[in-house]
């Protein structure tokens, strides 16, 4: 493996690098860069004479980097990104941008903030669009890292504890984040049935049978983990990936689940379910934004996180004054 040497590095060399990367085609990238393709195919030879790797090769429809190029292109990326930023500090005009801002969140999530973000939109950034990507994992951070994502909006207890605990001891943090809103959770079951009346005690909620939202899809969550502290368990015949789904069911059956309160008036319609306090401790829920730190200075993120605190913001105090 060649070492190369920096003071005689052409940086030119590392921008085209970095659109083939992204791109993995030759001609979209000396298209992104007004560059003829054959001047692109030979700032990549000069650059593989420099590190003495290959970088990348044809394969299939398009190219195929080698592993030191996957190893060696965030680092590129970033380093241009910085560099980038500290020449032409970006600027964001919200009444005049055109943006389009990919966010990942679950559909009661969506259904709670989204309604303030377009007002928002509306009113401030009339050209700027929104696409909502569905939420499948309490993990979005591979989404944020290649970029399908902007941002994300959920509970994220385990990679917000994971971020805390490297900050804690000197390691590098990839990620940023920023609580939105606290929640509470509650037992949900349709107006009618058998539980709701009466109290619920810990017996009567175990012998029940219950609907779980997983996004996982695994019938084992958070409430099983709080039941099996204390040696007990639940019967769970049904999971789903919705929280408008889990409402609609438990509305039309017999099965109990457990939501945020505030997601309740979302799930279902508000004189079809029925909510009781659990019989058994467990963390409320905190709804925080996670972003890439590659765009913690970008203008135009820093504008669509406070319209999403905002947003967010609007709705829990609607929530809470219900």
């Amino acid at each position: 493996m060649n070492i190369p040497n920096f003071r005689t590095l052409d940086l030119n060399l590392l921008r085209v690098f970095d659109e083939v990367m992204a791109e993995r085609s030759l001609t979209r990238a000396a298209r992104n860069l007004s560059l003829t393709q054959p001047a692109v195919s030979n700032a990549l030879r000069r650059l593989r004479e420099t590190l003495g790797d290959e970088l990348v090769r044809r394969g299939g429809q398009g190219m195929v980097p080698t592993p030191r190029a996957v190893a060696l292109w965030p680092a590129v990326r970033e380093a241009l990104r910085q560099l980038q930023e500290s020449l032409a500090p970006s600027t964001f005009v919200p009444a005049a941008a055109d943006n389009t801002f990919m966010l990942a969140m679950a559909d009661a999530t969506g259904a709670e903030l989204i309604p303030g973000l377009v007002e928002i939109l509306e009113t401030e950034a009339p050209g700027v669009s929104i696409q909502v990507l569905p939420l499948t994992t309490r993990d979005p951070r591979r989404m944020l890292d290649d970029e399908s994502a902007d941002l994300a909006v959920g509970y994220f207890p385990a990679v917000l504890a994971d971020l805390t605990a490297r900050a804690q001891v000197g390691k590098a943090v990839a990620f940023a984040h920023q609580r939105l809103y606290e929640g509470k959770y509650v037992c949900v079951m349709r107006r009618g049935h058998p539980l709701a009346s009466g109290p619920l005690t810990l017996n009567r909620f175990c012998a029940a049978r219950h609907l779980l939202v997983s996004f996982s899809g695994l019938p084992f969550g958070f409430v099983d983990e709080a039941l099996a502290s204390q040696g007990r368990a639940r019967r769970v015949v049904l999971t789903v990936n919705q929280f408008f789904t889990a409402g609609q069911v438990v509305a039309q059956s017999n099965l109990l689940t457990v939501l945020p309160r505030h997601f309740v008036g979302i799930a279902g319609p508000a004189e079809d379910l029925v909510q009781r306090e659990l019989p058994f401790e467990v963390p409320p829920v905190q709804v925080a934004s996670l972003w890439h730190s590659r765009l913690e200075h970008s203008a135009a993120h820093q504008w669509l996180r406070q319209a999403i605190a905002r947003s967010a913001h609007k709705a829990f105090e609607q929530a809470g004054a219900a």
